[in-house]
């Protein structure tokens, strides 16, 4: 659990919340909350923010990845709740970060460090978008060998059986971004 300023800056935490993170009081209070979660973190949850400063709701729950501060990432639920002052205005807002069973740990932890040549994001943005090995290697100046190519490295660096779970995969990894379309590859994981 922690508390966060309005600005959502963390302003206190317990040992757990800092557990959770990887680092001390030291380095995570002041730090803005989004410096805390993964780069694919919902849009959604900024919207449920505004609407706990704005006075329309008094909590939410959402699902986040959270990064640690060695790069291991870590998912789970994090539930806000505003607090009000004397004048019925916002003072802070309370999170509690609830992750899941940790022994999931590892595999998300590898897949987060996986980087993607500039080419091979290209690739799997376009398999993202449904784009065929003829339309990918038309669109990217590559033989169809060569597209299939850097698919089969994708596939075995994700360890993905198919095209669909690739895309699966990556989402689930963050490196594809959330709500917009067509989906891009984030650039922290570009080489």
């Amino acid at each position: 659990m922690a508390t966060l300023t309005s600005d959502l800056r963390v302003l206190a935490g317990d040992d757990d919340f800092f557990r959770h993170f990887g680092g001390s009081s030291a380095e995570l209070c002041g730090r803005d909350l989004f410096d805390l979660l993964h780069p694919s973190a919902p849009a959604v949850l900024r919207e449920h923010f505004s609407r706990l400063h704005d006075g329309r709701r008094t909590r939410f729950t959402e699902r986040v990845v959270g990064c640690r501060t060695d790069g291991q990432v870590f998912s789970g639920d994090l539930t806000g709740t505003a607090i009000e002052g004397p004048s019925d205005q916002l003072s802070a807002i309370v999170v509690l970060v609830k992750p899941d069973d940790e022994a999931v740990l590892g595999e998300a932890a590898t897949l987060r460090r996986l980087l993607l040549s500039p080419l091979e994001a290209q690739i799997l943005e376009g398999v993202a978008t449904g784009a065929s090995t003829v339309q990918l290697a038309s669109k990217l100046y590559l033989s169809r060998q060569g597209i299939e190519y850097h698919v089969s490295s994708m596939l075995r660096k994700l360890k993905a059986p198919n095209r669909a779970a690739l895309v699966s995969r990556a989402y689930s990894a963050g490196m594809l971004t959330v709500g917009t379309w067509p989906a891009r590859v984030l650039p922290d994981f570009v080489k």
